[in-house]
């Protein structure tokens, strides 16, 4: 996982490298919390399903037009798609979870 560098609150660990040289921990962040973790995924997920059984059992009388047929339910999941999709990107959008490169960040460069 990459991350972007904080300049600001980088506080040194006091732990030569071997070439005797300082050097300072990277504050780093991440981006918001996986997409798992929120309760947006897990109302987008419900919904879906929701949306794909009520399209599956809604039929319409004996020799009627279905009533929620399959390209209403696939607009409306895509629709949900496209909503959860701008709200994780709007979430996302500058906001930070920092951490220290020194907790055994596999890709930090010290």
């Amino acid at each position: 996982m990459t991350g972007a560098e904080i300049p600001r609150g980088a506080r040194s660990t006091g732990t030569p490298r071997t070439d005797g040289i300082r050097h300072t921990a990277r504050r780093l962040a991440t981006e918001t919390k996986s997409f798992f973790k929120t309760s947006e995924w897990w109302a987008y997920v419900v919904v879906v399903i929701a949306i794909l059984i009520a399209g599956n059992s809604i039929e319409g009388e004996e020799g009627g037009a279905d009533i929620f047929a399959a390209d209403k339910v696939w607009l409306y999941v895509t629709l949900l798609t496209i909503g959860y999709m701008l709200s994780r990107g709007i979430a996302k959008s500058g906001v930070r979870d920092p951490y220290w490169a020194e907790r055994g960040d596999s890709d930090a460069d010290h």
